[in-house]
């Protein structure tokens, strides 16, 4: 696919920008192969998966001139139509949310400069690793408009209104350390890919199908009744429970804890 490789190791999906001459810039292709990447990960036996992008740059934000198809045309016809992820995003939109349906845990190495388009196809992620001295931006009002790649979605869930409100009206630049205690990553790496590997090799060694039910039940937690999650906590463990490979890893755990209770 265009602007876009996928490869698997040990279970675990890496996705790459591979546009580094335009600091993984978002053009046509590049959406296309974001939305194709996410369509194929998800069709895998991948665990986990890991986005990071090639060159000096995770992903500049919006190559404008490489969008000039939009020029002239009514945007409402660009933009309403719902085209992809059962009919709740246009093709923008999907380029982060494709990743945050995903069923599997995907992790963000980000490193250079992490704006617009770049930010919200990050926020789509379910962790961030950022490089020492990466700048992040909601770059849209830079250009008189608003985020609308999945921001207004996904912002809300990690940062305090005033932030989300100051990153979106001011489009300003902020560093990595600014970034964690604001809440847009989760942790600050050297090397940002090693530390994504690292992670993603754990997650991979545990139970595939008690993670993706995890990742479910949380997505759950963050947006239903709290008798709705208690509910879905029971029903989920005791499908889990009921199933032969559950049983072998609980029962591998408690020989190993056997000696604590003789």
């Amino acid at each position: 696919m265009a602007r876009v490789t996928v490869t698997y190791e040990n279970h675990i999906a890496f996705v790459r920008l591979t546009r580094a001459d335009k600091m993984n810039a978002v053009d046509q292709e590049m959406i296309d192969g974001i939305i194709a990447a996410g369509q194929e990960v998800a069709a895998s036996d991948a665990r986990v998966a890991v986005i990071s992008g090639e060159g000096k740059a995770f992903c500049a934000g919006i190559d404008i001139t490489g969008l000039s198809g939009m020029m002239g045309r009514d945007p409402k016809e660009v933009l309403m139509p719902r085209t992809h992820g059962h009919g709740t995003t246009n093709q923008w939109q999907e380029v982060a949310m494709i990743w945050h349906r995903m069923e599997i845990p995907v992790i963000a190495a980000i490193h250079g400069v992490c704006f617009g388009a770049g930010i919200q196809l990050a926020l789509g992620c379910d962790i961030r690793i950022a490089a020492p001295g990466t700048r992040f931006a909601v770059m849209e009002m830079k250009w008189g408009i608003v985020p609308d790649m999945g921001g207004m979605v996904l912002l809300p869930k990690l940062v305090r209104s005033d932030v989300l409100r100051r990153l979106t009206y001011t489009a300003e630049q902020v560093e990595t350390e600014q970034a964690a205690d604001w809440g847009l990553i989760t942790e600050i790496s050297d090397d940002p890919l090693a530390a994504a590997t690292a992670l993603a090799e754990t997650i991979a060694g545990k139970s595939p199908s008690a993670i993706r039910a995890a990742k479910k039940l949380i997505h759950l937690a963050e947006t239903a009744e709290a008798q709705d999650v208690l509910e879905a906590e029971s029903r989920i463990q005791s499908q889990l429970i009921g199933k032969p490979e559950q049983m072998e890893v609980i029962a591998a755990q408690m020989q190993k804890r056997a000696p604590v209770f003789k």
